[in-house]
């Protein structure tokens, strides 16, 4: 089998998302430069948080130190759970196993320094499940470790950088690469098994999520705005669905990435766009249910009949599962960069760009709660596991809330 040709190094990937940021952040700001008004400078600013009487009450249960270094490169780091351990990793710091409940260290794994070879930079992971914690680095590597004592059991390498969690099912662990190659790797030896590789647009949004497994399929959320239904035994393509076309006069205008792992709840699929396009997808088939005009580049949150998502400016909505229409929309957080949504009980949480973690109710999308996690950026969606809310920040911080 003819090894993944990369798309594109990982410098290039680097100075397309730089342009990226800078037009982004560039054709309001600049305009501010040659005499914007006090009014007009004021509108582009993340919206002030105002005040509100709590009718949740959260509790912070514990906090740990993952490591640090994601604030350089833009990674979106978060942890993940498996049989009652919280699994978390960070570009300097190794791999760290605590408790879930109280935040006790279980172990930690540290790479060894190769002489001769630069340090290892953890940045795709970690994933866990079925006996292994995976993580991969920004340099393609992917290691595999015991999930009850850490030690390592086998390690590989893909051709560009691993800045998405591995997912492990069905005896083989699935790795995301930022050039748009999945490789699946045997969950026993570390062999690669298969690949798949799609061609990414000129310009993307910086990063990309995980693929969602179901039975006997791998679903991918594309830089392209599509979703691809991957064969898990051998990678063959069975379905390819578009949630949203790019369509524009530039790659700026054209930019309709999913970069939130798609969700999968019975047989439909839930995936969201940079474009602002949500879509519910029969998973066996690929026949789109409904499609709805608000959604975001991040994860969707997913209640017992609503999907709640946030689009690119900061609004947050709440959609109904059945019919694709809209039961509530919560403006109050524009523009504060918000990362991908989660669902803790009867609440939609997203997280800022200034460390602040809001719970929304799901009847109505009110603010019932608000919480910081340090004054550093969230960028990893929230994770949720027995009730327990995993929050971490761009300094490696993990904070885990319960709600009382």
């Amino acid at each position: 089998m003819k090894a993944p040709t990369p798309v594109k190094s990982s410098v290039q990937r680097v100075s397309l998302v730089l342009c990226c940021v800078i037009a982004l952040a560039g054709c309001s700001t600049v305009k501010g430069w040659f005499g914007a008004g006090k009014d007009e400078k004021k509108a582009l600013e993340p919206a002030e948080l105002t005040e509100f009487t709590p009718t949740a009450t959260v509790k912070k249960l514990w906090s740990a130190k993952a490591g640090g270094g994601e604030g350089a490169i833009g990674v979106r780091q978060g942890p993940s759970v498996a049989d009652g351990k919280v699994f978390m990793a960070a570009v300097e710091g190794g791999v760290r196993a605590v408790d879930l409940q109280t935040g006790a260290e279980a172990w930690k794994w540290d790479p060894k320094r190769e002489k001769g070879k630069e340090k290892l930079r953890l940045s795709g992971g970690p994933g866990a499940g079925n006996g292994l914690v995976v993580v991969g680095g920004l340099d393609g590597e992917v290691i595999a470790l015991d999930e009850s004592t850490g030690a390592e059991k086998w390690h590989a390498r893909v051709g560009n950088e691993v800045i998405a969690a591995p997912v492990i099912g069905e005896g083989l662990v699935f790795v995301r690469a930022n050039d748009g190659v999945v490789t699946a790797f045997d969950a026993a030896s570390g062999e690669r098994r298969w690949f798949w590789q799609r061609e990414l647009p000129a310009l993307t949004v910086r990063g990309n999520d995980s693929v969602a497994l179901g039975p006997g399929f791998v679903f991918v959320g594309n830089d392209d705005g599509s979703v691809t239904a991957l064969s898990s035994t051998d990678g063959r393509l069975l379905w390819e669905q578009s949630v949203a076309q790019a369509e524009g006069r530039s790659e700026l205008d054209r930019m309709s990435d999913i970069d939130g792992t798609p969700v999968i709840d019975g047989t439909t699929l839930y995936a969201t766009s940079f474009k602002k396009q949500t879509m519910a997808i029969d998973g066996p088939s690929g026949r789109p249910i409904w499609q709805r005009d608000n959604g975001g580049a991040g994860r969707v949150g997913n209640g017992s009949d609503r999907v709640v998502v946030a689009d690119p400016a900061g609004a947050v909505w709440a959609i109904d599962k059945a019919t694709g229409g809209s039961l509530w929309q919560q403006p109050a957080l524009a523009r504060r960069n918000l990362a991908g949504v989660a669902v803790q009980g009867d609440y939609a949480v997203v997280a800022d760009y200034d460390g602040y973690v809001h719970w929304l109710r799901l009847d109505t999308g009110a603010f019932a709660a608000r919480s910081r996690v340090g004054g550093d950026p969230v960028r990893a969606t929230p994770v949720v596991a027995d009730g327990v809310l995993l929050v971490q920040n761009i300094d490696g911080e993990v904070t885990a809330f319960r709600i009382q």
